[in-house]
């Protein structure tokens, strides 16, 4: 008779901090000085993280020792929401055309973006302050904007697109998860059972 063995999956949500690269390690020569996850977390060396954050973008990641569970947060089915501080003033015209769809260059080509949820972000007091830019060189503002895909850099794309260039991005929630009172560099495990279909 063959026994079954019970694989128990670690799950975990991080703070992925501003100036870190969404990997544990680095194999590029070229990326040599960059800080990665693993100078902030002890994990075991199953675990991955789940998708990535660029180096300039922060808040959660979600990371697991589970295929599974990342193939599923990875998926059309689970929202990411982000909260975005752009270069320029934010109006109802740029919020509508973002919920539309908008043209972003992919892979060289062109690609229209599936339509979204947007809105202009006037309560922004969940968000760390982190020193962006001096007020002098212009206005800023901030608006939420949760997709389904995740094409590379799709949101700061997005934004360039209506000519609002991103200045600082923090993805807030995947899914159900949230950052709740994370900290930049804070970790805490999380279980799925509810999560998988």
């Amino acid at each position: 008779m063959l026994h079954h063995i019970l694989v128990m999956h670690k799950h975990y949500k991080i703070y992925k901090p501003y100036g870190y690269l969404s990997q544990f390690v680095n194999n590029q020569n070229k990326r040599r000085n960059k800080k990665l996850l693993s100078d902030l977390f002890n994990f075991s060396k199953e675990t991955m993280a789940i998708g990535r954050l660029d180096e300039k973008s922060e808040g959660l990641l979600l990371l697991t020792t589970d295929g599974k569970f990342s193939e599923y947060i990875r998926s059309a089915k689970v929202e990411k929401e982000y909260h975005v501080m752009v270069d320029g003033i934010i109006t109802l015209k740029h919020i509508e055309k973002l919920k539309n769809g908008v043209e972003i260059s992919l892979n060289g080509k062109p690609y229209i973006t599936k339509s979204c949820e947007a809105e202009i972000l006037k309560d922004t007091s969940h968000i760390i302050n982190r020193f962006v830019r001096d007020e002098r060189h212009g206005t800023t503002s901030w608006l939420s904007i949760t997709i389904t895909e995740g094409k590379f850099r799709q949101v700061r794309k997005m934004t360039a697109s209506i000519g609002l260039p991103t200045l600082r991005l923090v993805r807030i929630r995947i899914g159900e998860y949230t950052l709740d009172s994370l900290k930049p560099g804070d970790s805490e495990e999380i279980n799925s059972h509810h999560s998988l279909p």
